[in-house]
């Protein structure tokens, strides 16, 4: 495995001064470091496209997608009718959430090239009043699109219980703020603890 970025490193000395942490850190080791995806449009598209639904089907549904309409842009995919994109297997909600979210892409509501510079206040301004984002799902496009190192989603299930097991009868948000400016980093060790240890 390559050598952690220097903040990277940073991120691992500061989250190991929370002894739980610290614990974390040692079982589950460094994790890949995240960087921000090339196409954040269509990452927006794909996370709207997989809302409740399996791993399996939201692939099978997103590479239809894919497949009608060659890339999966704004222009193609106002140009496709809502009953095409109905047939590839998306909810009649999701065809209208992602058609939103290409006209504001399209109209320049929303400059998807240029997101990953911006401030995590300017982000959530700018996603949740698109179809179809909410808070969760705009934290998790900050977090694994855009590679935003200081986001905690408090909306995540695995998360809270992650916190609950680990934090019992702390105040969850002073603990979650200890970690800043690297929560990003913190919440994928709870997932990975939360992924190892399921039925906890």
């Amino acid at each position: 495995m390559a050598s952690p970025l220097p903040h990277h490193r940073d991120a691992l000395t500061q989250l190991s001064c929370d002894p739980v942490m610290a614990a974390l850190i040692r079982d589950y080791g460094d994790l890949p470091v995240l960087t921000p995806v090339t196409d954040p449009f269509a990452r927006l598209i794909r996370s709207v496209v997989g809302q409740q639904l399996s791993v399996k089907a939201a692939r099978s549904i997103y590479a239809r997608l894919e497949e009608r309409l060659g890339e999966v842009n704004a222009a193609n995919l106002l140009a496709a009718s809502p009953d095409d994109l109905r047939a590839l297997g998306l909810s009649w909600a999701k065809v209208a959430s992602v058609q939103d979210i290409a006209r504001a892409a399209a109209e320049g509501q929303v400059d998807f090239a240029g997101l990953a510079a911006h401030s995590d206040e300017q982000l959530l301004a700018e996603l949740l009043p698109l179809r179809g984002v909410g808070r969760w799902t705009a934290e998790m496009f900050m977090m694994f699109a855009l590679a935003h190192p200081d986001v905690f989603s408090f909306g995540d299930l695995a998360l809270r219980k992650g916190l609950e097991r680990h934090y019992p009868g702390q105040d969850h948000a002073a603990v979650v703020q200890g970690w800043s400016p690297y929560r990003t980093l913190a919440a994928r060790y709870l997932w990975a603890d939360q992924n190892a240890n399921p039925g906890i």
